[in-house]
C-alpha cells in the first residue's frame, strides 16, 4: 500500500522523486540490518543472533506508531463519498486553493471506478491488458535480476570467495552503502531523465557486471567450484558487486515499485497493485529457496543466468514500456494509446467509452 498512497499523495512533477522514498528507506534498513548483524557477530557468548532479530521490533513499532497519523488521500476520501474533505487534503498536499482541475479529473475516476463491481474480473479486459502485463512482468523481472541473492547470500559470497567471517560481513555493509547512495541518484534524476532511461542504463550495467562476476569466479575456481582467490581478487569482485548494486538501487530496485503504483486507474488500482506485490513476493521466496543450490550446482554459471535474464528485460523495457514521468495518473492512459504497440491492443477513447456504456447498461447504470 506505501507505493499507492505515495503515488495517489504526491504531484504528478514530484511523483517519481516521492515514490522511491519509499525505496530509500528500505535500502537503508537493509544497510542498518547489515552494521547490526556486523556488531552482534561480536558478542562471544553467542546469543547476538538473538538481539539481531529482537531488534527488528524497533521499525516495526515505528510503522506501526507513525501509522495513525497518516492522513487519507484525496482518492480514498472520494472512494467514501467525503468530497469536501478530498478537496482539504488536495489543497492541503498540493499548497494551493486552486485545485479544480485536478479534483475534476479525481472525481471523474472515482466515478468511473465506482461503475466496476468486480476489479478482478475487469483487470482482465483489452483496455487494461499493458497494465496487466506490466503488474506481472515488472516484478517478475525485479526478482530475477538476482539482487535478493545478493542481499540476502553477500557475507556466504565473500566468505566463500576467501574472505574471513568478519571481512565478509563489512563487505556486505559496503555494498549496502552502495545501496543508499546509489537510490539518491534516481531520487534526484527520475523526474529529470525519467523512468525508461534509467531502466536502460541500470540493464547494461547490471548485465556487465553480472558477466564480469560469473568471468572471475569461472577464471578462479572453474566448473569443479575448487580453487583460491587473492585478496585482490577478491575485492575486484566486490567492486563488480557493488556496480551491480548501483546500478540496480537507481533503476530497477526503485523503478519496479514505482512504475506499477502510477499505472493503474482508479477502478482497478487495488487489484493490480495486489498482482505485483503478490509478483514481487512469490518470486523473492522462489529464488531465496533455490539460491544455494543453484550455485552449488551451476557454480559461476548462475551469475550468466541472471545476466541472460538482465538482457531479456532490458530489451522487454525498450520495446513495451512508455515514458510515464509527468504523466498526472488519471491521464496515465492516454501513454498507452501513443505507444507504437501498445495502440494496436488498447481501444481507442470514443470505443472504450462505448464498451463502458454497454457494461454500465447491463449493471443497471445509465451513463
Amino acid at each position: 500500500s506505501v507505493p499507492l498512497y505515495l503515488a495517489e499523495m504526491a504531484p504528478a512533477k514530484l511523483r517519481g522523486a516521492l515514490n522511491i522514498g519509499f525505496q530509500l528507506f528500505i535500502t537503508i534498513g537493509i544497510l542498518s540490518a547489515n552494521l547490526v548483524n556486523y556488531g552482534t557477530n561480536k558478542i562471544s557468548s553467542g546469543y547476538g543472533w538473538r538481539v539481531s532479530l529482537g531488534l527488528a521490533a524497533v521499525p516495526a513499532i515505528i510503522m506501526t506508531t507513525g501509522a495513525l497519523f497518516l492522513p487519507e488521500t484525496p482518492n480514498s476520501l472520494l472512494e467514501r463519498n467525503k468530497h469536501e474533505a478530498a478537496v482539504a487534503m488536495l489543497r492541503k498536499v498540493r499548497g494551493v486553493d486552486d485545485v479544480s482541475e485536478e479534483y475534476a479529473d479525481l472525481v471523474a475516476a472515482s466515478e468511473a471506478s465506482k461503475k466496476v463491481e468486480h476489479p478482478w474480473a475487469n483487470i482482465t479486459k483489452r483496455k487494461y491488458r499493458p497494465q496487466l502485463i506490466m503488474a506481472v512482468m515488472i516484478p517478475f523481472f525485479q526478482q530475477l535480476t538476482g539482487i535478493n541473492t545478493i542481499m540476502f547470500y553477500a557475507p556466504v559470497i565473500f566468505k566463500t570467495v576467501g574472505l574471513g567471517s568478519n571481512a565478509s560481513l563489512v563487505s556486505a555493509v559496503i555494498s549496502g552503502g552502495v545501496n543508499v547512495v546509489a537510490t539518491f541518484v534516481s531520487i534526484f534524476t527520475v523526474d529529470k531523465y525519467g523512468r525508461r532511461a534509467l531502466l536502460l542504463e541500470g540493464g547494461v550495467q547490471m548485465f556487465v557486471c553480472q558477466v564480469a562476476v560469473a568471468v572471475l569466479l569461472g577464471v578462479k575456481f572453474g566448473v569443479s567450484g575448487t580453487g583460491s582467490m587473492s585478496t585482490g581478487d577478491a575485492w575486484l569482485l566486490l567492486f563488480f558487486i557493488c556496480a551491480y548494486v548501483a546500478a540496480f538501487a537507481w533503476s530497477w530496485g526503485p523503478l519496479g515499485w514505482l512504475i506499477p503504483s502510477e499505472i493503474f486507474p482508479l477502478e482497478i488500482r487495488s487489484a493490480g497493485q495486489s498482482i505485483n506485490v503478490a509478483v514481487n513476493l512469490l518470486l523473492t521466496f522462489f529464488v531465496a529457496q533455490v539460491f544455494m543450490a543453484m550455485l552449488c550446482k551451476f557454480k559461476f554459471g548462475f551469475f550468466f543466468f541472471f545476466a541472460g535474464w538482465v538482457l531479456i528485460m532490458t530489451v522487454f523495457i525498450y520495446l513495451l514500456l512508455p515514458e510515464t514521468k509527468n504523466v498526472p495518473i488519471e491521464e496515465m492512459s492516454t501513454v498507452w494509446r501513443r505507444h507504437w504497440f501498445w495502440k494496436k491492443v488498447v481501444p481507442a477513447a470514443a470505443d472504450e467509452e462505448k464498451d463502458d456504456n454497454i457494461d454500465g447498461s447491463k449493471n443497471g447504470v445509465v451513463n
